[in-house]
């Protein structure tokens, strides 16, 4: 064993005195081999979870269980969660973008498993998410903390970060150009051309991986129809419809969430949503778990497979009912995605969005077909919907078009991919300048954007600007105080503090130079008398958009810096500002 130890740690040693270009191709591969053999697990365990619990239904009395199902995986998620991760890893994609801009592209280890321990539970019991944004998270953790331990700078950890993102959706879907689009469109929007290399690898070292566990199928097996021209205005029309639709899904999901995390006793949030995804389900049965069956009957044209065992099944005789019946899906679909998430399980966004996306396409040409205007094929609009949703509520139309046609094999649709696509990213971008994923991050000022300098701003943080080499006095001090601290200071500037340190006023040493030199009023002149206001000051954890607002309104080169209770920590000042905006501005130019 310690020979082993020891031949281990001189290889590592010597993979480390490797070329940088060398040392991340490597890494590369094995963060690539990471989240592929994570996406794997993660799909059989979903599977094995489901297997386990509807293995054995053979009456219709039993599948009542689907309605009790989902509260109990969400149930079992929550406390996983609570008690053992004692941390929050939802919304995976969003925590992604965060460790990005705010935590220096680190994660914490455990994301590399916990992700997929809870996603499991949440989606094997039928939770109505989907496993893709967990699975992204568990590959860029995989990266990030392959980088950490390989003592990597913080460039080469993002981009491994990046490799594991692209690893995971490469692996979950067998779609290794969709993996490094929406690493590309998504995460790193400030990646150079070298910087791509490390991400074909590893997401095409997922792929692979993925085909020798999964098989070489596509992921959704359909009975698409060759492309025809005359389709092209319905296909616009689409485009239309995704967008709006897109906007309901992406307002609606944070609206709801908000509304749910309100409620203060999490087992009283369990409970309402537990119960309200329940009756959803009940209602409308393709709302059990990720959805993809009944997409997968849509895209092979057998809408009635696609409904499942439903109380409305008298009303199928009705030609209209099907296409009212899926239209009421899509509406609640993003309930039910709200309700799993909000009360205790763990999943994403994206598995939803492609199948709102399908029901809409096939809504609108079941629709167009009824009403005889035209005859539509259902299976290829199913398809191209998927991928005008995606286009609209991740706002990456160039990940949604390859993806959709790299799962279904449906390249023969790439005209109707991209059109449907570019019309649904133009017309929710008219109304929503965010995505799903970050809407909310950039509420709080740590979103990254392909702008240099918004992106560079965003990674200056304020905690790491504060000076604290000014002298500080004390409020119930005289101006002998203030004459000896001006002996040993070689700043202006002088906060003035009260007995709980907590900032009261500044003295300017303009402002006193006039009775600096009369020692007759050292010790008659109280400071108190001598200190000037603060209109303008700093909060320690400020996003540096705000900062410098504040610097543009006050006109003034310092700012004291507070926390939330008002205790002073030090300065920030306009010229450490500039310097570290040039300093990371050379990184961020460089990645």
């Amino acid at each position: 064993m310690d020979l082993i130890r020891r031949i281990f740690k001189e290889l590592l040693c010597k993979i480390r005195e490797l070329p940088e270009s060398q040392l991340l191709f490597i890494m590369s591969v094995i963060v690539g081999v990471g989240s592929g053999i994570a996406a794997v697990t993660l799909k059989h365990a979903v599977h094995f979870v489901a297997w386990i619990l509807k293995g054995w239904f053979n009456t219709p009395a039993e599948s009542l269980l689907y309605i009790v199902y989902p509260g109990i995986g969400m149930l079992l998620s929550f406390l996983f969660v609570r008690y053992v991760i004692k941390d929050n890893i939802g919304h995976g994609v969003t925590k992604v973008l965060t460790a990005i801009s705010r935590n220096e592209s680190k994660i914490k280890p455990h994301n590399t498993w916990s992700s997929v321990i809870a996603s499991s539970l949440t989606i094997g019991f039928g939770g109505s998410v989907g496993a893709e944004a967990p699975i992204v998270y568990t590959g860029a953790a995989i990266g990030s903390n392959t980088a950490k331990w390989m003592g990597l700078s913080h460039k080469h950890i993002t981009i491994l970060l990046g490799c594991g993102a692209a690893g995971a959706v490469a692996g979950i879907f067998k779609a290794p150009l969709a993996g490094i689009l929406f690493t590309l469109e998504i995460l790193l929007f400030n990646i150079s051309m070298t910087s791509i290399l490390p991400l074909l690898v590893s997401a095409v070292t997922a792929t692979t991986i993925s085909y020798l566990f999964l098989g070489d199928k596509v992921v959704f097996a359909n009975s698409i129809l060759p492309f025809s021209m005359g389709n092209i205005p319905f296909y616009i029309l689409l485009g239309v419809v995704c967008g709006f639709i897109s906007l309901y899904f992406i307002r609606m999901t944070l609206k709801m969430e908000d509304k749910i995390s309100s409620i203060v006793s999490p087992f009283k949030r369990w409970g309402i949503s537990a119960v309200s995804l329940g009756l959803l389900i009940f209602l409308f049965p393709p709302l059990f778990g990720e959805g993809y069956e009944s997409l997968t009957s849509l895209l092979n044209n057998n809408s009635t497979e696609a409904i499942g065992p439903s109380i409305f099944s008298g009303l199928f005789a009705y030609e209209w009912f099907v296409p009212l019946f899926f239209s009421a899906i899509i509406f609640f679909k993003v309930w039910a995605m709200s309700f799993t998430n909000a009360g205790g399980g763990v999943g994403g966004t994206f598995g939803p969005t492609l199948f709102i996306g399908g029901i809409t396409g096939f809504v609108i040409s079941r629709t167009i077909n009824l009403l005889g205007i035209y005859d539509l094929p259902e299976a290829n609009f199913a398809l191209v919907g998927m991928a005008g949703l995606m286009a609209g509520v991740m706002q990456a139309p160039m990940t949604a078009i390859f993806l959709i046609a790299e799962i279904t094999g449906g390249y023969i649709l790439l005209m109707p991919l991209i059109i449907t696509s570019a019309i649904s990213f133009a017309t929710i971008r008219t109304f929503e300048p965010y995505s799903i994923y970050t809407k909310r991050i950039a509420k709080q000022g740590a979103l990254l954007t392909h702008n240099s300098d918004q992106a560079v701003l965003t990674l200056l943080k304020t905690s790491d600007l504060i000076e604290t080499d000014f002298k500080t006095l004390c409020l119930k001090g005289k101006l002998r105080d203030v004459i000896n601290q001006i002996r040993s200071s070689s700043r202006n500037i002088f906060p003035v503090l009260d007995s709980d340190g907590k900032l009261k006023g500044i003295i300017l040493l303009d402002n006193i130079r006039q009775i600096m030199f009369d020692s007759d009023k050292y010790d008659t002149t109280d400071i108190s008398e001598l200190i000037l206001p603060v209109d303008y000051f700093v909060y320690e954890n400020d996003v540096m958009e705000e900062v410098m607002a504040k610097f543009e309104k006050s006109a003034s080169w310092n700012l004291p810096v507070v926390n939330s209770d008002g205790v002073y920590k030090g300065f920030v000042s306009k010229s450490k500002i500039f310097s570290a905006y040039r300093e990371q501005l050379q990184k961020v130019s460089h990645e």
